[in-house]
């Protein structure tokens, strides 16, 4: 019994998933319109904080619980996920090409993040301390670099003029019908994820393998819906903006409110998925400046998810053996 209700919950939360990602798309490309403002960048922010919106309930409700230690494995996973799974799937569907803004100030963005999440990691390494944690005040740091971050973008804003506005939403229709894919993207990832962990379990399947895969790309499933909508759709900068947005916001935000709650103890195998985070950043860079330059091939997005599902492997291999 407990089994069908677990698959008729993983159904219903892929159907909230696909619906939300749907409209979140057409409202966000139409208020884009709208306001004259590129899709880049409400892909950069409103979708961007809308996908990152269960990292950020996952995380807070860890450190209330006093299970902090699962934050920031939380925050590196689904970074990690975002760049090699989500455009890897977008990419497969539809090849993305890529905002020059992107290039020159996003991904050098997402290496400043993760220079900065390194130092703050760090504490045996640079302060010779017993124990490396992420503290408050680095917390109180991230938030004030989230702030910086959006000072950032719209203070360099390029304003559009389109046109031809007769097809799309009004600005009121297109927030609330960004609201309502916000809002069913939360819903429909919690309950994939309930969903799927209860089938898993119920099947037998280890627990190691339900937190490895289940928890890790379940909080990312908002992003990889939303990614591959608007790959489908023909709107690549929303894509790209979800992700590079994602990734800021997850480091910035999400581990800076977790640490201000409870300070995060940091697990000694953090150090190889941000190596690993690092490296697919420049795969990434690579990709966009090799072959068709500002362009994810499907190719190129195929390796992305070779690079993915090798990482998975061998994190599980190495959970089995320890």
């Amino acid at each position: 019994m407990e089994i069908i209700k677990d698959a008729l919950l993983l159904a219903l939360g892929i159907a909230f998933l696909v619906k939300g990602a749907d409209l979140l798309i057409d409202g966000a490309s139409s208020l884009a319109k709208r306001l004259g403002v590129p899709e880049f960048v409400i892909g950069l922010t409103l979708v961007a904080f809308g996908t990152s919106l269960p990292e950020l309930t996952v995380n807070i409700g860890a450190s209330l619980r006093g299970a902090s230690e699962i934050t920031l494995g939380n925050v590196v996973g689904s970074n990690i996920a975002n760049i090699l799974l989500i455009l890897g799937v977008a990419g497969l569907i539809k090849p993305l090409s890529i905002n020059t803004s992107f290039v020159k100030k996003e991904i050098p963005l997402n290496f400043l993040s993760i220079l900065m999440l390194f130092a703050m990691v760090s504490d045996k390494i640079l302060d010779k301390a017993d124990f490396s944690w992420v503290s408050r005040s680095e917390g109180l740091v991230l938030l004030i670099t989230f702030a910086g971050y959006l000072y950032f973008l719209g203070a360099f804003l390029e304003r559009e003029v389109v046109e031809d506005l007769s097809q799309e939403m009004s600005v009121l229709k297109a927030l609330l019908s960004s609201t309502i894919g916000i809002l069913g993207l939360t819903l429909g990832g919690d309950w994939t994820v309930e969903g799927a962990v209860g089938l898993a379990t119920g099947l037998g399947v280890s627990q190691v393998v339900v937190g490895l895969f289940l928890i890790a790309v379940g909080t990312s499933l908002p992003e990889l819906m939303t990614s591959a909508v608007a790959a489908k759709k023909g709107n690549p900068d929303i894509a790209l903006g979800n992700v590079a947005g994602s990734n800021i916001f997850n480091v910035s935000l999400v581990l800076g409110v977790s640490s201000l709650i409870n300070p995060i103890p940091v697990p000694e195998r953090i150090f190889y998925d941000i190596a690993l985070l690092f490296c697919a950043t420049l795969v990434l860079l690579i990709s966009s400046l090799v072959g068709r330059p500002y362009t994810v091939s499907r190719f190129e997005a195929g390796v992305f998810l070779a690079i993915y599902f090798i990482y998975v492997l061998v994190s599980w291999l190495v959970e089995v053996r320890s």
